[in-house]
């Protein structure tokens, strides 16, 4: 399975944001502190999260971000798709007329990577950013 930092570091700033939204804005300086997440890095990040409104940002000494949307709202695959990424257990493309491995044929487990791609995607389509949120703050 193949999800690369930038997919798992969006959803960590995103569940840091939301549990800590009382607070309002928060800066990436504090995320990158409490997440251990490089500042350049999530910088990056928040620019893509921005422009597929997600958060929006405020300038100014209490400046910082804040969700766009309430938490209960934020699928963790509307935050992997807003970093360009996505979640593969398939070296080949699955509409390809090429097969695996660049074989002229699928794979003899590709139908078993297929399905465990299909369930792992519904799963970040069900979970919202509310559902980490709570079991970060019990």
């Amino acid at each position: 399975m193949k999800l690369t930092n930038k997919g798992r570091y969006a959803v960590m700033a995103m569940a840091d944001l939301a549990s800590n939204a009382r607070h309002g804005p928060i800066s990436l300086s504090e995320i990158s502190l409490r997440q251990n997440i490089s500042l350049a890095y999530l910088e990056q990040i928040f620019l893509k999260l921005k422009s597929n409104k997600l958060v929006r940002s405020s300038r100014g000494a209490a400046g910082g971000y804040v969700l766009e949307k309430p938490a209960s709202e934020i699928k963790l695959s509307n935050i992997i798709f807003a970093v360009n990424e996505e979640v593969k257990t398939l070296n080949c493309k699955k509409n390809s007329k090429r097969g695996c491995n660049n074989k002229s044929t699928k794979c003899i487990t590709h139908n078993l990577w297929d399905q465990l791609d299909q369930h792992i995607n519904s799963f970040f389509e069900k979970v919202k950013l509310q559902d980490i949120t709570k079991t970060v703050q019990k």
